[in-house]
């Protein structure tokens, strides 16, 4: 009978110890080191190298193949993937709890009727699938759901039914008996993926797992996680806000540009086709402190409504909040109004609110968010139909922003009459093809006094 002996192991790292350490010295968390069994190999076992029948080959000798993508109907997950799944691939998404992972994948799983499906699920029950399923209100015959965490049994169940597309929710919940340690470790999430990996690989079957995230917001377990799967997805959003957004964070077969946005319904998700019509609920009422982003999303463009709200300081230290934007570039572009523009914002508090709940890291934002900020403090309202875009720079000069031919194509589309634009993207833009009046900015002060 083999022996077998403990280990440490960080589940934040995966560093290994002899002894448990309250701090791991590699990663720097704290409590983050659990006892793990390793059997030991018998005494004599074989350590024969196998014969594989696999050989080098050069480039020119490789025989190319035309794969052939397997679309599932969601237009918005097909463009984050790159234009669908590529079969043989591994793809991981992760998002914190209750965002609409297993909703997501769940819909994938209803909607794609023409490839036979295995459902692994580690965390619900055959009869409360059958509940959400009937909750999304949709059917489909070639889905198969299994309530199991053994990884040998699941391996088992993939060769009887010979799947298309495997869904494993969640991949922390999966154990396999090469490893003795308990679920969600470091070693059984390494070992676990591993097998499906190899599963995927040589019988050329997609496979997506849902992974979950710890408090930092990192997905759980080892990083050799991330290194081992094809894609890797982020599902983020507010739970409380409506929206939630697929973010490309790595892709083999695609860009990571692209991000789909969704909305949750009582139904489940609903693709989200036109983003800036939603965003842009009251930009008929003319209000002070309002101005209109013609920002980007990975390569799609979308126009956000930008609310900012400057009033005296009630309290002796005067306040800045930001929501959906980084607080210390609000405080990098308050700065520059006042040393750049002579603007006393210093004693006023500061309230920045970016419509819908989405977070916003586009430095094409700046701009508007100068305007909204310049027109709560005067309390004069701007324009309806007017947008801006641009970088602020420290001197308060307004820096070229990319793809601003996008940006101004998505304003002109929506109805806008008029866009503030960086003067240093006039050079290579060939006016007559926007219908929309395109006013080019050098300096803040410009901006100011063209807006008022």
């Amino acid at each position: 009978m083999a022996k077998s002996k403990s280990t440490f192991v960080c589940q934040s790292c995966g560093t290994n110890s002899a002894k448990w350490i309250g701090r791991c010295p590699a990663c720097g968390e704290w409590n983050t080191y659990i006892e793990e069994i390793i059997a030991k190999p018998q005494a004599g076992a074989s350590t024969s190298v196998k014969r594989f029948t696999s050989r080098p080959k050069k480039l020119t000798e490789i025989e190319s193949e035309d794969v052939k993508r397997m679309q599932t109907g969601n237009l918005e997950f097909d463009r984050v993937v790159g234009g669908g799944i590529v079969p043989g691939s591994i793809i991981l998404i992760g998002g914190e709890p209750g965002i609409g992972k297993s909703t997501l994948v769940l819909q994938l799983a209803l909607a794609i009727k023409e490839f036979s499906i295995l459902y692994i699920s580690g965390e619900e029950s055959q009869q409360q699938l059958k509940m959400r399923a009937e909750r999304l209100g949709n059917s489909n015959d070639n889905l198969w759901f299994i309530s199991e965490n053994s990884l040998e049994a699941n391996l088992k169940h993939m060769v009887e039914l010979d799947p298309k597309i495997i869904i494993v929710d969640s991949i922390q919940t999966l154990v396999t008996e090469k490893a003795e340690s308990s679920a969600g470790t470091v070693t059984q999430i390494r070992e676990c993926t591993a097998e499906l990996l190899h599963y995927a690989k040589e019988n050329h079957v997609p496979v997506i797992l849902i992974g979950h995230i710890n408090k930092e917001g990192n997905l759980a377990g080892p990083k050799v996680l991330e290194h081992m799967v094809d894609t890797v997805l982020q599902f983020e959003g507010d739970q409380n806000h409506l929206y939630r957004i697929l973010r490309s964070k790595k892709n083999r077969f695609g860009s990571t540009d692209e991000l789909g946005i969704y909305e949750m319904e009582p139904s489940g998700l609903r693709e989200v086709a036109n983003p800036s019509e939603m965003l842009l609920a009251t930009r008929g009422m003319q209000l002070s402190g309002n101005a209109v982003s013609a920002t980007m999303e990975g390569q799609r463009p979308i126009l956000l409504q930008t609310q900012a709200l400057v009033s005296t300081a009630a309290y002796g230290t005067p306040q800045r909040s930001a929501t959906g934007f980084d607080i210390r570039r609000l405080g990098m572009l308050l700065a520059v109004l006042e040393k750049r523009a002579g603007f006393r914002l210093a004693i006023k508090d500061v309230f920045l609110n970016m419509a819908g709940g989405l977070k916003v890291t586009d430095p094409a934002t700046d701009l508007a968010i100068m305007a909204a900020i310049l027109s709560s403090d005067k309390n004069e309202t701007i324009n309806q139909n007017t947008c801006f875009t641009g970088e602020v720079g420290l001197s308060g000069e307004i820096r070229p922003v990319s793809r601003i031919d996008l940006r101004i194509t998505e304003a002109a589309r929506l109805g806008f009459d008029q866009i503030f634009i960086p003067e240093g993207n006039v050079k290579k833009l060939d006016r007559k093809q926007f219908k929309i009046a395109i006013e080019p900015v050098r300096h803040i002060g410009e901006l100011y006094n063209k807006l008022f």
